[in-house]
């Protein structure tokens, strides 16, 4: 019996030993055999999920490419606020505009064209920009221009797509424009926090561009 016990034992070892062998050899997915290649398809799902996080930093579109849709319009992003608020949107401007990608904005007092009228210059901008931030403080409010712009960025893209971005300051929630109520907004608490946000919303809309454009060539 304990000869048999030891056999056992015996047969046992190698069968682990293959086992690890095996592992590690489809965890080196990288060494283009057929046999990995067969083993990492028999679970898909796995092996997908696994390679689409660690691939994801990698494989996000190139938004600054040649050939991105990103330069069918005129600016990234157009900035809607009240006069009150310039020195804040200027602040935002050079912080997006000095990110490596540098995003280019629409900001009125700089880049209205003179002598042009003033529902002219608001609806090209709404028109020649991807997406739009709306910062809805007490004189956005009060100002009827910012809500003409408003306005024409809703009729331009009635759905929550990500290129409308509600940034509230001093304003309380039940001020919240009821035509913006099924768009998530940014909160203003810290300044620098909130433009990271927008940075990163408007990043996010223009990579869903670019890769839904690569699809669409597909």
């Amino acid at each position: 019996p304990h000869s048999a016990g030891w056999f056992r034992r015996l047969l046992h070892k190698p069968k682990s030993s293959s086992a690890e062998s095996l592992k590690s050899s489809h965890s080196a997915s990288s060494s283009p055999s057929s046999s990995s290649a067969k083993s990492s398809s028999s679970s898909p799902g796995t092996s997908l999920a696994t390679s689409s996080i660690s691939l994801s930093p990698v494989s996000a579109p190139d938004i600054s490419a040649s050939d991105s849709p990103r330069w069918d319009k005129s600016y990234d992003v157009c900035i809607c606020h009240s006069e009150g608020d310039v020195e804040l949107v200027e602040e935002l401007v050079s912080y997006l505009e000095g990110q490596p990608e540098s995003f280019r904005c629409f900001l009125q007092l700089r880049d209205a064209v003179a002598g042009s009228a003033v529902v002219t210059e608001l609806c090209d901008a709404v028109q020649n920009s991807h997406c739009w931030v709306m910062l809805i403080t007490p004189g956005f409010l009060q100002d009827p221009w910012c809500r003409y712009q408003m306005h024409q960025a809703l009729a331009e893209a009635p759905m929550a797509n990500g290129r409308t971005i509600p940034v509230l300051k001093d304003v309380d929630r039940k001020d919240y424009p009821r035509e913006l109520r099924n768009i998530y907004y940014i909160y203003m608490a810290l300044k620098e926090k909130s433009f990271r946000q927008i940075r990163d919303t408007v990043m996010r809309y223009l990579q869903e561009l670019c890769r839904s454009s690569t699809k669409g060539m597909e």
